[in-house]
């Protein structure tokens, strides 16, 4: 039985959960990306990125071969705590915090890249260590990429749905986000309901994103 309340709650729960997540690791990712240079840099880089452009259920595969009880790292989390996050709301946030990473990656790196590397070097000459200068100078000069990369995270997890599928399963009152309750209207036919559910969706994107955007301007 498809809740679309339950579903809405659990699907916003799980971006904006996704997206706290996203923005401190990729925000990082970006910045060793834009500002370090080491041997492999390239290849981390396409690393980070094949989320992007591999198809949801091959990604949904490797977390599973990743994180399932035989998993490389799931096999001792099950032996060590008796837990697998698979099949539960946590692997719904996993499996949007994977496909929404790369959103982040890439617009927090340009943002970073975009910003003059002489005022970096005036902070340093004035005795700032390389964190305040992170602080205090590079990410306040980038928060406008920054929050680009936010708010394209935010509406990326929120319509996840392959990997979602596969790591989370699609267990009503349980893992049942919304793009998978569309999915099951859709599949018993339930034309009605899925339009429905369809409009909520779009909707609550449409407002996340105009909501994003006046919070940027206000800044």
């Amino acid at each position: 039985m498809i809740d679309p309340w339950f579903s809405l709650k659990l699907s916003l729960a799980v971006a904006c959960l996704a997206t706290a997540v996203v923005a401190l690791t990729g925000t990082a990712l970006g910045y060793i990306l834009a500002r370090c240079r080491f041997r492999g840099r390239d290849c981390l880089d396409a690393l980070l990125t094949l989320p992007l452009v591999l198809p949801p259920t091959v990604v949904g595969f490797y977390l599973i071969s990743l994180l399932g009880k035989r998993g490389w790292l799931g096999h001792f989390l099950y032996a060590w705590t008796g837990w697998t996050p698979l099949f539960t709301w946590q692997a719904a946030v996993i499996a949007a915090v994977v496909v929404a990473i790369p959103l982040m990656i890439k617009t927090s790196r340009a943002a970073i890249e975009s910003v003059d590397r002489s005022l970096e070097s005036a902070s340093y000459v004035l005795g700032k260590s390389r964190l305040e200068t992170v602080f205090q100078v590079t990410l306040p000069l980038a928060w406008k990429g920054l929050l680009a990369g936010v708010a394209l995270s935010f509406t990326r997890a929120l319509g996840e749905f392959g990997a979602t599928l596969m790591l989370a399963g699609n267990i009503p009152g349980k893992t049942q986000t919304m793009p998978l309750a569309i999915y099951q209207a859709t599949q018993s036919g339930d034309d009605s309901l899925a339009l429905g559910l369809v409009a909520l969706l779009t909707v609550t994107s449409f407002l996340s994103i105009i909501f994003i955007n006046r919070l940027g301007a206000r800044w």
